[in-house]
């Protein structure tokens, strides 16, 4: 398989730590491995590691005292490291008494956040792995994209349909119930699969709790384990001004992997267009939006805008200073165009775009519509926003 050089830089001063999350398999490991080749390396997904330190965990302390001090200088690399957090006390001491430097990898920091777990008071920058990105790729396909995800080890295989099935299900088996995060097992994988039949859609808690025969509360909490475990980010309507006309609660919900996303329905694409190729682009235009915006370590907001009357614009970066309409048409009329019209009337937007399957740019008035390819481009170019 080959190797693709990834957009995530770790940079760190002498006696800096890191965390680095990231769902698994989105490459995490092989960066550390290649980006720090010197640096003494833990793997708690080996079983007798994991027992080994989950029983005593201060034999890290005591193995790494006795390393020669040549090999200190570089970061002490702990991979899964939430498998064993009891471990992140000893981390802690040899950051303040001996000036160590780790990096903590892991694809879940619930069980961290959830279980009052020392997460170094601030001595740790945050890092984020995400799949691949077109960034990272010199050539691409968009149904190669949209039907086997940018999870390199799928994106890279042609037997990619068994390996996305396995990848789901052992997500479920080892994210969710492995790591006790539920234990109602047969209400969660029914929500797995109602939620990914809703997904880019306006969330109902009450909706979906019907369909998997628990109530709107416990729904709320599944998603919110779908986030903490990297699996997906819901995306909150734009609210800059208070607006009867727009609605202001329901969020969107949205799988870390237009690949994963596709599995879980069983969708396959054969063809730019139609409903769900329109539904899974728009989901990988942003999925490269919120690359984009991690990896640049820009922070700005990614939000949508709805009204009560369904006038809607995908996504709203910045606050309002960037509107951006996924339309996978060929052919953007002037209908299509209607919303984004409605939403520079009321906020002006520095920018206007509606990202599309058209060939050539073109300006409407005042939107700027563009082929996706040019969009990316210039979006990873810092022209959009930065």
């Amino acid at each position: 398989m080959k190797r693709l050089k990834r957009i995530l830089s770790i940079e760190l001063p002498q006696g800096q730590s890191a965390f680095l999350w990231g769902p698994r398999k989105t490459g995490k490991t092989t960066y550390l491995k290649e980006r720090f080749p010197e640096s003494i390396y833990y793997d708690f997904l080996k079983t007798d590691l994991f027992f080994e330190f989950s029983r005593r965990p201060y034999l890290l302390r005591e193995q790494l005292l006795a390393k020669d001090r040549n090999r200190l200088k570089y970061p002490i690399i702990l991979d899964e490291v939430q498998k064993v957090p009891q471990i992140l006390d000893e981390v802690h001491r040899l950051i303040e008494n001996r000036g160590l430097s780790f990096i903590l990898c892991g694809s879940s920091a619930r069980k961290l956040k959830r279980g009052n777990v020392n997460l170094l008071g601030g001595r740790a920058w945050h890092y984020e792995m995400f799949p691949l990105t077109t960034a990272e790729l010199k050539d691409w396909d968009i149904l190669h994209i949209l039907n086997q995800g940018m999870i390199p080890d799928h994106y890279l295989k042609k037997g990619y349909k068994k390996s996305l099935q396995a990848y789901t299900q052992d997500y479920l088996k080892e994210e969710v119930f492995a790591e006790g995060l539920t234990r109602n097992i047969p209400a969660f994988s029914r929500f797995f699969e109602a939620m990914a039949y809703s997904h880019g859609k306006l969330t109902s808690y009450l909706n979906i709790s019907r369909e998997c025969g628990v109530n709107s509360k416990t729904v709320k909490e599944y998603y919110q384990i779908l986030v903490d475990t990297l699996l997906g980010t819901m995306i909150k309507p734009f609210k800059k001004r208070q607006n009867r006309q727009v609605i202001t609660k329901a969020s969107k919900f949205y799988l870390f992997d237009v690949g994963v996303a596709g599995a879980i329905i069983k969708r396959h694409l054969l063809e730019e267009k139609g409903e769900f190729f329109g539904k899974a682009f728009e989901h990988f235009i942003l999925m490269e939006i919120i690359a984009y915006n991690s990896y640049k370590e820009l922070d700005f907001e990614i939000n949508f805008w709805r009204t009560k009357s369904g006038l809607e614009v995908d996504f709203i970066l910045g606050g309002g200073e960037v509107a951006i309409e996924v339309k996978g048409s060929e052919n953007i009329s002037k209908k299509d165009l209607y919303p984004m019209k409605s939403f520079i009337d009321e906020y002006s937007p520095r920018i206007a775009l509606v990202v599309s399957n058209e060939r050539e740019e073109r300006v409407h008035e005042k939107i700027h519509i563009v082929p996706y390819r040019k969009f990316l481009n210039n979006l990873w170019l810092g022209n959009i926003i930065k």
